[in-house]
């Protein structure tokens, strides 16, 4: 079976075990702040396993994308080097909601395998939980007697908490898990040693490709559990590794997963896959890091140096350290492989067809960076001197973390010139640095307390803007020092922050309406809307009133759906390629990112405002669709972003048919004409191939013409009323010009006058020339003139000026070029003269520089250059 043929298997299983097959999740979770990216299947059920959503389908089915390469799980490091990890890699997933449990999932997991797979029987072992005494968890009995029916009892194995009880974090959805491995070795060496005793022993071919969790715990934050609502079931099968297992291939890498973008590596290289470890690991790890790095891109997060771009930037530049230190690609080459990516999931995940050229065009733009920084690197390792021919542990991080040098290569390096390398300080500073970033972000999230009982929490925000209501529960965080509480209401107002949208803030009020708490932000947590507040009520009981911000709300309507308006816009004056990216809507301002591959011009730009104008005056009206089918909303022409999350039904956002159809959740105005009026601000370049643009509207677009009349009448002013300013400015700068080019004349006259004043003021002190002396040039490039022409007049020279330019103190040093071989250096006498004026600089061997905020230590300055020429 082919790759395709093996997930359709799958697929068609479970549906036909009454299962709604549903779509992969975004790998970026953007509503998770446990989570960078998805890293479980479960992710997307997270809130369904707690309670707190609605339960659509008791049964889905489907193939989630996940990345494991940061937090409690991950699998980076391996990737390349063993044969079946992965960062991007498929889970084949069944799931039930308060459904079916034990019986079913395992009945139906052996059937999958044995029958439709045709796995042989004697090939599997699986895995019960065996208890925990001291989490007073008792032996999963049921599962053990289940799997009797099916399985001979000598490969039905116990497990301990760490392989057979399932947590996705320190807290959160859990429970006992029940393994499948496969023993894909040789019949010879089934012989010598019993594949029971190597299951969960890291042996490359007795490997886990199922696992069966049976989701009925919460793990609080004390550690205890507590019971879910209901219980459910959560499975995963690694498909890459199931792939492999029907294939009948030794690792992973070897199926038609990743063998075609291999095969394109290894042609392009000139190298044969198999014929050394090291490059065959190389190209492993290309082939697999291309996938995480395409999709994390298509989702919407571009790489950055934060959070989880700054992830996917790492895992970009380990693929092309690897490509170019051991398959000598010393030019951008990674790119390539993302057209054989794109057609390879075809079908599967489109998005990444979809955006093909985009993805591409980024990854490319990245590598010639990054290659541009290893050159970098390389060179400041050459010039790099070793103390008793070892490397510096912080010059050895500095490399790693500036430069992006695995310290492999930096040790290989290092064994070129005979060197090694301080590994254990590299480590220390490599550790600290996880340290300093593990405290900086770290929150402490206290349990969730019950106030009321835990129905659903309702959003009614698009319609009410003030509510009465109960809260339903409340926790205690702590990040940074601070402590706030989170709070969930029956029925909110407040929209939770989304889809670039800011979250509302308001008050809640006691039902006398006499007391009130603010309501600081609201966010979105795995679909639960969390009110952030810094004290809580008196009294948590009884009824409430939550009320919005009204004018906030309200201006950050007016710049959401100036967002819509825009990207409208620029669809139609930049062309169809466009597609948003990114976006910040606020009570201030709108942010919008979008896919373009040039700069937008100034034409371009005013011929986008005069639209999204046109339609302000248009006033039209919102027209707002409910719960619509995907599938119609989409044949209807809607355009939905990439890297979002849509379910069965929709929310359509309309500003006339024929101009501006959106899915989207955020708040709008009710007709165009309130936002009132559109100004862009500012356009620039956010990465390869995506673009920025700010703009105002509403009262902050008015404010911005009335500052600018001001500023216009007030330049009238100082041109005495001129008619045509344009014409008067020109003027005034061609004067200036004039001006600048007299100054010139003038200080180049002076600088030769000077030179060969202070000829004369030389002072021979053991065969140095020395020249120390206070220059009243108020130029640097001046004062630099002076230097070099001396410098060709006088041999041997060791000149020090001092300088006063606008009041701050500056010190110059030169140096002949002989002096120079002599062991003399201008930037360090000019560091350590420096501290004289209370400042530093630094600058070449023979030519440096130093500024400071002390004047009165020029005269000690000249007074101690003479003490460093050698006696």
């Amino acid at each position: 079976m082919t790759a395709k043929e093996i997930r359709q298997a799958f697929l068609s299983f479970f549906e036909s075990k009454q299962h709604h097959i549903v779509s992969s999740a975004p790998i970026v979770v953007k509503n998770d702040p446990t989570l960078m990216f998805t890293n479980a299947g479960m992710n997307q059920f997270k809130d369904l396993f707690l309670g707190e959503a609605a339960i659509k389908y008791a049964r889905v089915t489907d193939t989630q994308r996940c990345l494991r390469v940061s937090g409690k799980h991950n699998d980076l490091e391996e990737v390349g080097i063993d044969t079946y990890h992965h960062t991007m890699f498929e889970m084949l997933g069944n799931w039930s909601f308060g459904d079916y449990f034990k019986k079913d999932a395992i009945a139906w997991s052996w059937e999958l395998l044995t029958e439709v797979y045709k796995i042989p029987k004697e090939k599997l072992y699986v895995t019960y939980f065996e208890g925990d005494e001291k989490e007073g968890l008792e032996k999963d009995q049921e599962a053990y007697d289940l799997w009797k029916q099916y399985v001979d009892e000598s490969h039905i194995l116990p497990g301990n908490k760490k392989d057979n009880f399932w947590e996705m974090g320190d807290t959160g959805p859990c429970g006992p898990c029940s393994e499948i491995h496969v023993d894909c070795r040789t019949d010879e060496e089934k012989a010598l040693v019993d594949g029971a005793t190597l299951v969960n022993a890291d042996h490359p071919q007795v490997i886990e490709i199922w696992n069966n969790v049976f989701m009925q715990f919460n793990r609080l934050k004390d550690g205890s559990l507590q019971s879910l609502p209901a219980k459910h079931v959560d499975t995963g099968m690694g498909f890459e590794r199931l792939v492999r297992v029907l294939q009948e291939k030794s690792s992973n890498y070897d199926t038609d997963v990743f063998q075609p973008m291999i095969q394109f590596i290894a042609e392009k290289s000139g190298i044969k896959y198999g014929a050394d470890e090291k490059t065959d690991i190389a190209m492993r790890v290309m082939a697999d890091h291309i996938r995480a790095i395409s999709f994390v891109i298509a989702d919407g997060q571009l790489p950055s140096n934060n959070k989880a771009g700054y992830v996917i930037r790492r895992i970009l530049r380990r693929a092309v350290r690897y490509a170019y230190t051991f398959l000598n690609f010393k030019e951008p080459f990674l790119n390539q492989l993302v057209p054989l990516l794109a057609e390879q999931f075809k079908g599967v995940f489109d998005e990444l067809i979809s955006q093909q050229d985009f993805v591409q065009k980024v990854v490319l733009e990245e590598e010639v960076s990054f290659l541009r920084t290893l050159s970098t690197g390389i060179q400041r390792f050459e010039k790099y001197q070793a103390t008793d021919n070892k490397v510096e542990g912080s010059f050895a991080f500095e490399l790693s973390d500036t430069f992006g040098f695995p310290i492999d290569l930096t040790e290989l390096m290092a064994r070129e010139k005979g060197w090694s390398v301080d590994l254990e300080a590299y480590e220390q500073a490599l550790k600290k640095q996880k340290d300093d970033s593990r405290a900086a972000t770290a929150i402490d999230t206290g349990d969730w307390v019950t106030v009321n009982s835990d129905d659903q929490s309702e959003f009614v925000g698009y319609d009410d803007l003030e509510i009465e209501t109960e809260i339903l529960k409340y926790r205690k965080v702590k990040a940074k020092g601070k402590e706030q509480y989170q709070i969930v209401l029956r029925q909110t107002p407040f929209y939770a922050e989304s889809g670039g949208q800011v979250g509302d803030t308001g008050r809640l009020e006691d039902h006398s309406r006499q007391f009130w708490i603010d309501i600081t932000d609201t966010k979105k947590e795995n679909g639960l809307t969390v009110h952030f507040a810094d004290i809580l009520p008196d009294n948590l009981e009884g009824k409430f009133w939550a009320v919005v911000d009204e004018d906030k709300r309200v201006l950050t309507e007016d710049n959401h759906s100036a967002t819509h308006l825009l990207h409208a816009a620029l669809k139609q004056v930049l062309g169809n390629h466009v597609n948003q990216k990114g976006s910040l809507v606020n009570a201030d301002y709108l942010r919008f990112d979008f896919s373009h591959f040039a700069k937008v011009t100034n034409e371009e730009l005013a011929q986008i405002e005069v639209i999204v104008n046109q339609k302000i005056r248009q006033n039209i009206k919102l027209k707002e669709q409910r719960n619509v089918p995907y599938q119609d909303a989409i044949q209807s022409g809607v355009t939905a972003l990439f890297g979002e999350k849509y379910g069965d039904f929709v929310r359509m956002i309309t500003f006339d048919d024929h101009f501006s159809k959106e899915l989207c959740g955020g708040t709008h105005v009710k007709a165009t004409g309130q936002i009132g009026s559109f100004k862009i601000i500012s356009e620039s370049a956010v990465a390869a191939g995506v673009r920025r643009i700010e703009a105002i509207t509403a009262d902050k677009a008015e404010q911005y013409f009335l500052e600018q009349r001001k500023e216009f009448g007030h330049l009238k002013a100082l041109l005495n009323g001129s008619k045509d300013l344009s014409a008067s400015v020109q003027a005034l700068l061609d004067e200036n010009a004039k001006l600048k080019k007299e100054i010139e004349k003038s200080t180049l006259e002076r600088v030769n006058t000077l030179k060969h004043e202070i000829v004369h003021h030389v002072r021979g002190i053991n065969g140095i020339n020395l020249i120390a002396k206070h220059i009243d040039l108020q130029s640097a490039d001046a004062i630099k003139n002076l230097a070099f022409s001396l410098k060709d007049m006088v041999d041997n020279l060791f000149l020090v000026f001092t300088t006063e330019i606008e009041g701050k103190p500056g010190i110059t040093v030169m140096l002949s070029d002989h002096l120079v071989k002599k062991g003399m250096n201008a930037s360090n006498i000019v560091r350590e003269l420096g501290k004289e004026i209370q400042g530093g600089g630094g600058g070449q061997p023979f030519y440096a520089t130093a500024g400071g905020k002390n004047s009165e230590g020029l005269k000690i300055v000249l007074e101690k250059a003479e003490s460093f020429i050698p006696h």
